[in-house]
């Protein structure tokens, strides 16, 4: 069997590494080819990278222009490649400014079987995406169980795979104790997450830091940690060198993917940016309250684009509106540390809701990766061999 697949960055390299796994592990005696595009950990799975994945790595609507001819010519080479190739599917992971160009002109030139690895979130808005999808299409492969429907009513088939979240290694409860104590955390511990991206936290920081002083203020035994991700942990520790209160900044290094998980396990309570760190609070069992702003366009467009009346998946899951969020307008730092007081205090339905969401999510069923796999194989045996 040969298999084209394609990822662009570390999350797709990951899912895809897990998809490859699965893919021999239900296939032991096959004879499996991985041709495509990845990164280290496809390529530990036996993939032949056509060239390195940090090429179509690129993020933003500025750096896509700039590098729009290397991209377009890398699109054309792919899209080539697979129809030389004339695998038994092509698996493409997420990029979709990459990803769904190359299914594009595979199935203009070919009958190949097209396979797109997270469907898009047609649910909260662009919901025409779906259509254009499946000119060029067969098959979705969903993390989150709400999204089969969208994808279906466009005429792809669309399978529920589970969410990658589910297999993240969680500290123990001992490794949360051992944090607390090497950093000298006796009371109530509250995350400070204000995202990954250069622009999130130049927004959020000055917002925070004024949310970690009311509740300093309310609560003076509350101790905050700021788990910052290593590409932004020097703009972090200059915006929070005026904050009244200083956060304890976690150092990037070796130790800082264990301190995180630690962290996360330890803290009774966490005021995050909108996104998947929701899930990742969620599977450590931390409440937390939502907050997320954007530039004064960026409301007016996406405000008028949304159809869904909350944005964290948590709440979207569960289907409850357990968590608090403050988006836009709405971001204030007098409203959301009201909500981070009164989850501390009662934090009894958002543990149901991250509970129940987990269980939808995949938490003690298949592997992920095993049930990607088991659904495009599947999806190759539905339909006809082609001539």
């Amino acid at each position: 069997m040969k298999i084209f697949i394609i990822a662009g960055e570390a999350s797709g390299d990951k899912l895809g590494a897990a998809l490859m796994q699965g893919m021999k592990a239900l296939l032991p005696e096959a004879d499996i080819s991985f041709r495509g595009i990845g990164g280290e950990r496809m390529e530990a799975e036996g993939l032949q990278s056509l060239f390195p994945m940090d090429e179509i790595s690129i993020m933003g609507i500025g750096e896509i222009l700039k590098e729009y001819r290397a991209l377009k010519r890398r699109i054309r080479e792919t899209a080539e490649d697979v129809v030389a190739t004339r695998p038994d599917v092509l698996i493409t992971i997420d990029l979709p400014e990459f990803s769904l160009r190359v299914a594009r002109l595979v199935k203009a030139a070919s009958d190949i079987r097209t396979v797109h690895y997270v469907a898009p979130t047609v649910w909260g808005w662009r919901p025409g995406r779906a259509a254009k999808m499946a000119a060029h299409v067969d098959q979705v492969l969903a993390l989150l169980p709400f999204e089969p429907p969208y994808m279906e009513a466009a005429g792809m088939r669309c399978d529920f795979v589970g969410h990658p979240v589910v297999t993240d290694l969680q500290a123990t409860d001992a490794e949360a104790q051992a944090f607390r104590a090497a950093h000298g955390i006796t009371g109530p511990l509250a995350l400070v997450l204000p995202g990954s991206r250069r622009g999130e936290v130049g927004r959020l920081a000055p917002i925070f830091g004024e949310v970690v002083q009311r509740l300093a203020n309310q609560r003076p035994d509350l101790q905050f940690v700021l788990p910052a991700a290593p590409a932004v942990h020097g703009m972090v520790q200059e915006l929070t060198a005026t904050w009244a209160r200083k956060p304890l900044i976690l150092p990037p290094g070796t130790d800082h993917a264990a301190e995180k998980r630690a962290a996360f396990r330890a803290a009774d309570v966490a005021i995050a940016a909108s996104g998947t760190v929701s899930l990742e609070l969620a599977a450590a069992g931390t409440p937390m309250v939502i907050a997320y702003d954007m530039s004064w366009l960026s409301r007016q467009i996406i405000g008028r684009m949304l159809r869904v009346d909350t944005v964290t998946l948590v709440n979207l899951v569960s289907e409850t509106r357990a968590v608090p969020e403050y988006i836009g307008d709405n971001c204030r730092p007098d409203a959301i540390a009201t909500a981070v007081l009164k989850t501390l205090d009662a934090p009894e339905a958002q543990t149901e809701a991250m509970r129940l969401t987990m269980e939808r999510l995949g938490l003690g069923g298949p592997h992920p990766g095993e049930r990607a796999a088991r659904a495009v194989l599947d999806g190759i045996a539905a339909v006809s061999p082609r001539q």
